[in-house]
């Protein structure tokens, strides 16, 4: 985009500036006037628009993201067409996405990672109860915001609750390291697809690897040395498995051996989401997300957006602007009671009765009882506006690498 687009009106949207391309189109960032409020502006390549193919794929991204109303799922405000052609305008989330997280924090530690894996799932189980499949969650398509918020985008490879597809049987289309077998066989897929997808993030964020790389593995061969006589390093025999046969055969390395902290009810999570064939996964969204709230605490989405902002806080993963703060908040959260057997309930009246009795001992109850009701302080960072302009391009609209495709 030539740089005479910035200030052009769209429709009700004003272009602030381009913040990606792709094989497939551009990213604008924009200001929706009738609303005052920033959106992201995706549009096919100009020189692409003719073909119908092109434009029905984008179309139903709008369509399918559309009917979803959820805090995990970046909305989409419009589809409309301008000076022929066609643009998508969504929420503009203020972060990065998650695949650009993990390269600078690693593996993270596996709360973190479950808390994440839960926000998505809560927003899998609002997609899947509309009867619509996302088929290409991978970290590259879940936002982190500045506050902690978690949200699922790119919905352009979505089936339809109607079935419908622009892919047809036998067709690959999508990431192949965090798609299931059956979809990279080019098999008609369901809800349990995005359920394998999600179960290798998963891993991945507490590994820090995939459990199914693409790339070949070389092995050495059986008994032979890594070197000859002369140091030279032998030649190593590549391996005959495939990134489909592996799959299949479910072999790659448990998550607990390359992230031992990982707790065994998690791990069991991720292996029931990574098995090959779909009946033996975790039947739905709503079943994986009963379980991480069982291992996580039913942790609220207001906790959970707090406690991921001040992890990603405190990794520096954000640069603090001049219009934001730093607000110390205080949980006043009761701890459960201690069980208290019933021998030891005379013992206790008989000291209360004797220490309230002392008129030399003045204590006051509440600053002595204040470290078992009340949980430590910690800081979170709370934007006093959303709106800010920084050197780093917004995940919502930056595609995951120099040859994406924005409108998928």
């Amino acid at each position: 985009m030539s740089s005479n687009m910035i200030g052009k009106t769209l429709g009700h949207f004003v272009v602030e500036e381009e913040i990606g391309s792709g094989g497939m189109g551009v990213v604008l960032l924009a200001r929706q006037t009738s609303l005052d409020r920033p959106a992201v502006l995706k549009r096919i390549r100009r020189d692409l628009g003719s073909f119908p193919e092109l434009a029905k794929r984008f179309q139903r991204e709008a369509r399918a993201a559309a009917q979803i109303h959820h805090h995990n799922v970046v909305a989409v405000y419009d589809c409309f067409s301008w000076r022929s052609d066609h643009y998508i305008a969504q929420e503009y989330v203020d972060g990065i996405d998650l695949s650009t997280a993990l390269s600078r924090t690693g593996p993270m530690p596996w709360r973190i990672a479950g808390l994440i894996a839960l926000e998505v799932v809560r927003g899998l189980d609002e997609i899947h109860s509309l009867g619509t499949v996302h088929r290409d969650l991978k970290p590259a398509n879940i936002l982190l915001g500045r506050r902690g918020e978690v949200k699922i985008a790119d919905f352009g490879l979505a089936l339809e609750a109607t079935g419908s597809s622009l892919t047809e049987p036998g067709v690959m289309i999508g990431s192949p390291t965090y798609m299931p077998p059956e979809q990279m066989l080019g098999e008609r897929v369901d809800s349990r697809c995005d359920i394998f997808s999600l179960g290798v993030i998963l891993y991945e964020m507490l590994a820090g690897a995939l459990p199914f790389p693409q790339q070949i593995q070389t092995q050495p061969e059986p008994g032979a040395a890594s070197t000859n006589t002369a140091g030279a390093a032998k030649p190593r025999r590549e391996s005959t498995d495939s990134l489909l046969g592996r799959m299949q055969k479910e072999r790659y390395v448990r998550i607990r051996r390359r992230a031992p902290s990982t707790p065994r009810a998690i791990a069991r999570i991720i292996r029931r989401c990574l098995r090959a064939k779909p009946r033996n996964r975790l039947g739905s969204a709503g079943e994986l997300r009963r379980r991480l709230e069982d291992r996580l605490g039913t942790a609220s989405p207001s906790d959970a957006r707090s406690e991921l902002a001040t992890w990603l806080w405190d990794r520096q993963l954000f640069d603090m602007r001049a219009n934001e703060t730093v607000v110390k908040v205080v949980r006043h959260t009761a701890t459960r009671a201690p069980r208290v057997r019933r021998w030891a309930i005379p013992i206790l009246v008989a000291g209360l009765a004797a220490v309230t009795a002392a008129s030399v001992m003045k204590i006051d109850y509440r600053e002595e009882l204040a470290p078992w009701i009340m949980l430590p302080e910690f800081e979170i960072p709370l934007p006093l506006t959303t709106i800010g302009r920084t050197d780093e391009k917004p995940a919502s609209a930056r595609p995951s690498n120099e040859n994406a495709d924005p409108a998928s």
